[in-house]
């Protein structure tokens, strides 16, 4: 690797100076959660205040609203779609047996959720005094219904979207639809005044709890950590100031509410279910004195569920002669507690992925045509190709270049006159993508918006973008390829796979290196370890110095490579605020002036938000540079670089316009979006500097990516793999990590997440 393109200021080797005080946040004690100092990768996305901080803005009244924001129209697409999903659920004669007997405590769990389930009183071993009255699970949980002609409205007002699928654990807390009215909020105003609770929080809580929220907060404070940012010891102090001597550390109602919220935050970390010991260990860690009885409380208030789940889930299951305790008789299993909405879309997207698998492709297209497309194609597209012609499910696997073999299959399929379409994650990759699929005859590039095959995964499922539905619900297609398929989370891959007509083929296609989806689950990589369908691995290499050093980071091997071009270039730092100095050095003079690569088209990437060179400060320190003005929109100004979040999870770059009245307007992948003024603190942010997590499926000619010493916990060989991949020609690397950055590459694969979906495609329905 060469040094710094330009020279710079001198830098003596010397001692770090001790990193910055690192910020609070919300991971503390969360099982499976990262418990570091700064503002991470969880943080993917702007998702509203903290419980200590007041929101600002007063509640929007909806009847006001003549449309709605491409979020809430997405969102209510998702709603139909899990209405469906659900009917198709409730239609099942009874519930999915896993796994295999139990005894003891495990076997009295099961038999408590199954008496829940059915409306029957829990077991009294497990439920020592009765059963509490049940009330029903908060509305806001779900999105609230809208016209038709509002959705239709709001999703083709800015149907460019960056996200997809579901809103994330703690997404709740976002309005969706006309809101609650002016009185609710008002009421609830009062209540979280009385309480000491930033009374900024009252639109939040009015969405979540519904008409009555002032009444519910009242009867059990802690509802307040149904508030996205909320922390348990912000909801005790409330708690204490609304029930004086009343309140106390064994209230069954704040067990119950500790522990949705560790179910919450640990969706947040990725995983769509916990482990028993893992949550009553992080119960215990929260101060909940008895956390069995806390998790059979949240269990019997149906406010969570339990599930049993072989280890083994090919040994045979035990006959019914066998003596309980007999060798064999038995087989081990886990006990896992997960929220309703995550089991649903696993077990949604378990029977889906059963149901493509098992039906047989259309016959669109002969054998003898299909071997002809594929003998014109090179290398691993040929073999794609004729794995997707017998199969209605199929993974490919690749690096960057290897982009170009999902391309030959959509060209392929599409000249048979298949109804063939490619999704991406957002619109990061959309353009890249496109081009890769060649002229439209006249030696131009398919402009963008044209009735093209090419559209994003936010789209295709608000219907904005793609093909349509047909007359029962479905996608109106027959072929489709799902690309940056490692960011699909749960609920985007169910809602997704529901959608596939019978006989439709489905090709998930990315690099399982990369970072994973941003929302609960981990679906490429279950699929990939379930091994229930052919898998297409592509043999076409990275290209270049790049690909070399990112080749070698993927099998955990960090090597010099050689940059005569200037290719990749390593500029050390001794402290945080030496890194942001670089860092807008290298983006405003030596990049453009060394390599050629303006400003604009050049990312900065770094592991956080928080911190002394995270995205915050870098963003600061880059628009004085490049965009200087007073912020008059909110803290922006016309010409900023922004990272848009439509939904949680998911971010699209752009760039600010105007403001007005309506709010906001952006440019986003050539299209405008409008935020709403009350919505533009909560998802618009600065987008000189990006997360890894934000920056992925995009690609740009040049990449910063910036390692201050304060980062190195967060850095492990995805996030590595992930960050350095995103540059095409030039990757500058502000090194401030020393030995923690071969150390991550080298040690620290991707964090683990516990999840149902490996069990449930194992059981004989998704055989």
């Amino acid at each position: 690797m060469s040094t710094e393109p330009e020279p710079t200021e001198k830098t003596e080797p010397g001692t770090r100076e001790a990193a910055p005080e690192p910020e609070p946040q919300d991971t503390d004690g969360e099982p499976g959660a990262e418990a570091e100092g700064r503002t991470t990768e969880a943080e993917a996305e702007p998702t509203g205040s903290e419980a200590g901080e007041g929101a600002s803005g007063e509640a929007a009244d909806g009847a006001d609203k003549a449309q709605l924001s491409e979020a809430e129209a997405e969102l209510a697409a998702q709603r139909v779609e899990r209405e469906r999903i659900a009917r198709r659920k409730a239609e099942k004669k009874g519930p999915v047996e896993s796994g295999a007997k139990l005894s003891g405590k495990a076997a009295d769990l099961l038999a408590a959720v199954r008496a829940v389930e059915s409306g029957a009183k829990p077991v009294a071993a497990v439920f020592g005094e009765p059963e509490p009255p049940r009330r029903p699970a908060p509305e806001a949980a779900r999105p609230r219904p809208v016209s038709a002609e509002a959705e239709r409205v709001g999703a083709g007002a800015n149907g460019s979207g960056g996200g997809g699928g579901g809103t994330g654990a703690g997404g709740a807390g976002s309005p969706v639809g006309s809101g609650p009215g002016p009185e609710v909020v008002e009421a609830v105003r009062r209540v979280l005044a009385e309480g000491g609770a930033p009374e900024g929080l009252a639109p939040q809580v009015a969405t979540v709890l519904g008409e009555a929220a002032d009444d519910e907060l009242r009867a059990d404070p802690w509802q307040l950590l149904r508030i996205a940012g909320v922390r348990p010891e912000q909801a005790d102090g409330f708690a204490r100031a609304l029930l004086g001597a009343q309140c106390a550390p064994d209230d069954e109602r704040r067990g119950r509410a500790v522990t949705v919220w560790l179910l919450e935050q640990a969706a947040l970390a990725g995983h769509t279910a916990l482990e028993m010991p893992a949550l009553t260990a992080a119960l215990a860690q929260r101060g909940v004195p008895d956390t069995e009885a806390a998790v059979q409380s949240t269990i019997a208030e149906a406010e969570a569920l339990v599930f049993q789940d072989a280890l083994d889930p090919t040994a045979p299951e035990p006959t019914e002669d066998q003596e309980e305790g007999a060798e064999g008789a038995e087989r081990p299993v886990r006990i896992l507690v997960g929220l309703e909405r995550y089991a649903l879309a696993e077990e949604s997207l378990a029977d889906g992925l059963a149901r493509l698998i098992n039906s047989v492709p259309k016959a669109d297209g002969s054998a003898e045509d299909w071997e002809r497309a594929a003998a014109s194609a090179k290398g691993s597209a040929a073999e794609l190709i004729r794995a997707t012609a017998a199969h209605g499910l199929l993974l490919h696997t690749g690096g960057e270049a290897s982009v170009a073999e999902p391309a030959a299959l959509l060209e392929a399929a599409r000249s048979l006159g298949l109804r063939a379409w490619a999704a991406t994650h957002s619109p990061l990759g959309l353009a890249r993508f496109e081009a890769l699929l060649g002229s439209d005859g006249d030696g131009e590039a398919a402009p963008r918006g044209a009735a093209g095959p090419v559209v994003t995964v936010a789209g295709l499922l608000s219907g904005a973008e793609g093909p349509g539905r047909d007359a029962d619900g479905a996608f109106d297609l027959d072929v489709l390829v799902v690309l940056d398929a490692p960011q699909l989370d749960v609920e985007t891959a169910a809602l997704l796979v529901e959608s596939l007509p019978d006989g439709a083929r489905l090709v998930l296609a990315g690099d399982p290196a990369v970072l994973w989806s941003a929302g609960p689950g981990r679906v490429f990589a279950d699929l990939l370890a379930a091994r229930i369908c052919p898998q297409v691995a592509s043999r076409t290499p990275d290209p270049g110095p790049l690909g070399e050093l990112v080749s070698g980071i993927g099998i955990g091997e960090l090597n010099k490579v050689e940059a005569p071009g200037k290719e990749v270039v390593i500029v050390p730092v001794r402290d945080a605020g030496e890194a942001v100095h670089r860092t807008v050095q290298l983006v405003a003079d030596s990049v453009p002036r060394a390599i050629g690569v303006p400003a604009e088209e050049t990312q900065v990437i770094t592991p956080g938000h928080g911190g002394a060179a995270g995205t915050r400060a870098l963003n600061a320190a880059l628009k004085e540079r490049l965009n200087p003005g007073p912020g008059r929109f909110g803290g922006f100004d016309p010409g900023d670089r922004v990272a848009y979040s439509p939904t949680p999870g998911r971010t699209v770059p752009g760039q600010v316009v105007k403001a007005d009245a309506d709010g906001l307007h952006l440019t986003c992948a050539g299209r405008p979006v409008v935020v709403p003024k009350e919505r533009v603190e909560q998802s618009v942010r600065h987008g000189w500097a990006l997360t890894a997590h934000q920056a992925v499926g995009g690609r740009w000619p040049a990449v910063v990516v910036v390692l201050p010493g304060d980062a190195a916990q967060a850095l492990t060989r995805p996030w590595v793999y992930t960050a350095f991949g995103r540059a095409a020609r030039h990757l500058s690397v502000v090194q401030g990590a020393d030995q923690a950055l071969p150390r991550a590459v080298a040690e620290i694969p991707a964090k683990p997440r516990t999840t149902r979906l490996p069990t449930l495609l194992a059981t004989p329905a998704a055989g």
